[in-house]
């Protein structure tokens, strides 16, 4: 898939489960959760322990499906690289790491820098970030930040939840990524994913 088609799925399907865990076995299990509640796309964090052979694992469970499955918490290029070579379909990072950017875009994979000001908006822009991840969530930063800045693609991740999951697509977030409030055994995926389908 295509480097802007990957972008596109991540509009269309706005919701990002972000897969954190202690083992391979509780990652593995996770997704096979949000996969089965509907949930489409798959952000497995470099914080898992033999994250790249969990990716591995998933990218090959998922080839061929509408399951996109990409590398998060990424916070240097050596990472990043190690995703892409495992499968990963985008790359996220928490912060404005340039040398992530630079390393996705040589290769054409999507890449999701976190920025947290206007400053590192711009920074991240610059060296070419076409989606951007807005870290931690802040609702009236992201309102602020539509104004000077219409265009940008904004994920935002931290403090998402089901109460105020449509409330981020109403201030201008294309998509959202949830960790613990989605991921969890308990969460009831088919609903986050039935809210997020009825934005359209």
């Amino acid at each position: 898939m295509k480097k802007q088609e990957v972008f596109q799925a991540i509009e269309r399907y706005k919701l990002v489960a972000v897969i954190r865990g202690k083992s391979a076995a509780e990652a593995l299990a996770a997704a096979e959760r949000l996969v089965s509640g509907g949930v489409k796309l798959l952000e497995l964090t470099f914080t898992v322990p033999d994250a790249q052979d969990i990716l591995k694992t998933l990218c090959e469970r998922y080839r061929g499906t509408e399951i996109l499955v990409g590398a998060g918490t990424v916070l240097d290029a050596e990472t990043a690289r190690i995703a892409i070579l495992f499968g990963a379909q985008f790359v996220v990072s928490p912060a404005p790491c340039t040398a992530v950017i630079g390393l996705c875009n040589r290769y054409s994979v999507p890449v999701i820098p976190g920025i947290a000001t206007a400053g590192e908006l711009l920074s991240v822009l610059e060296y070419g970030a076409d989606f951007v991840k807005l870290f931690p969530g802040d609702l009236n930063l992201l309102k602020a930040l539509k104004g000077p800045f219409p265009n940008v693609r904004f994920m935002v991740t931290g403090g998402v939840d089901e109460n105020n999951l449509i409330d981020w697509f109403k201030a201008g977030a294309a998509a959202v990524g949830a960790g613990s409030n989605l991921t969890a055994p308990n969460a009831d995926i088919k609903k986050w994913v039935n809210k997020v389908a009825s934005i359209g």
